[in-house]
């Protein structure tokens, strides 16, 4: 070899150990052969401590067998094989010093597992390069919840956190679609507070919020968990209730009616009495579109309305 050679050989090596990502060396017994700088500072094991020694006598938490899967594969495929921080958030447990994401206990990291086949072509050493991706991870996540969150707003009535209309009707379109396709009957009910103005007007717009937000409190202490309730729109909530025929779901909503007309609707020293009108329709051929099916509850709670309010009415074609 000559001089230069041993210069390039040279250079490469400190370049190997001074790189900011991690490059391991290990044998068929996954014993160390390499261990470069970013691992010592790291790991704080020093490369001539950890030079010959078993990588899982080193990482204890290293799923061992997981492991040995993905290395034996690579060394059958002999090609190599990336490991993302999707996947598993790390391999090996490095603290995260990093300032701008310091929130994060420990490092996310990227790893290439890598065949390092011999002189005869046999597969005798298996290189790991690791990459350092926590502010790459801790940035798409922090997107992620943020996403998360304002779908969350997009859904939810900023008064009552219940649902709001634009999510109530993404659901109808669903229930109904699943019911053209697999006869799953379903009700939708449409519930009004009656003599809402007047509440209004006597104590006040404070106090009608007030009665709002109580009313949704109920209403979703009441459901099941496989309904959907979401407010409509002023003083108007719907509810979904699956798998319920409109008589079953009557008794269901008397049941309500009258939690509603025994309740205290509370607005700071006073009491105020609400009663609410129901409006049920079901699921049916006859409605072709789910606008015709909304518009025949909305139909029966009007006839409730008319009927004296205070009550529950089925829609009836």
């Amino acid at each position: 070899m000559s001089g230069l050679d041993f210069k390039e050989v040279h250079w490469m090596l400190s370049v190997i150990n001074s790189i900011d990502v991690g490059m391991v060396v290990i044998d068929n017994n996954y014993d160390v052969e390499s261990w470069n700088g970013f691992m010592v500072h790291h790991s704080n094991i020093d490369a001539a401590d950890a030079k010959g020694k078993n990588l899982f006598d080193l990482f204890p938490e290293l799923d061992k067998k997981w492991f040995m899967r993905k290395v034996e594969s690579v060394k059958t495929i002999e090609n190599q094989s990336f490991i993302t921080w999707e996947q598993r958030p790390y391999i090996f447990p490095f603290k995260n010093y990093r300032p701008i994401t310091g929130t994060v206990e420990y490092m996310y990291q990227n790893v290439t597992i890598i065949p390092l086949p011999s002189l005869t072509g046999d597969i005798e050493q298996i290189s790991l390069t690791i990459y350092d991706v926590t502010d790459v991870a801790t940035n798409r996540m922090a997107l992620q919840q943020a996403n998360d969150r304002l779908e969350i707003l997009s859904d939810t009535d900023p008064l009552t956190k219940i649902h709001n209309r634009g999510f109530l009707e993404k659901s109808l379109h669903n229930v109904f679609a699943n019911f053209n396709r697999n006869n799953i009957i379903s009700s939708l009910v449409m519930l009004d507070i009656d003599h809402f103005k007047a509440i209004n007007d006597q104590y006040g717009h404070p106090a009608g919020d007030a009665v709002l937000k109580q009313l949704a409190s109920i209403l979703k202490e009441s459901i099941r968990d496989t309904d959907i309730l979401a407010r409509f729109g002023g003083e108007e909530f719907s509810i979904v209730l699956a798998h319920s025929t409109s008589s079953e779901s009557l008794n269901f909503i008397e049941r309500i009616r009258l939690a509603i007309e025994q309740a205290e609707f509370r607005y700071q020293d006073t009491t105020i009495q609400v009663t609410v009108s129901f409006g049920i329709a079901q699921t049916a051929k006859a409605f072709k579109t789910v606008n015709a099916w909304l518009e025949a509850s909305d139909k029966a709670l009007y006839e409730a309305k008319e009927k004296g309010r205070n009550q529950g009415i089925i829609f009836d074609n």
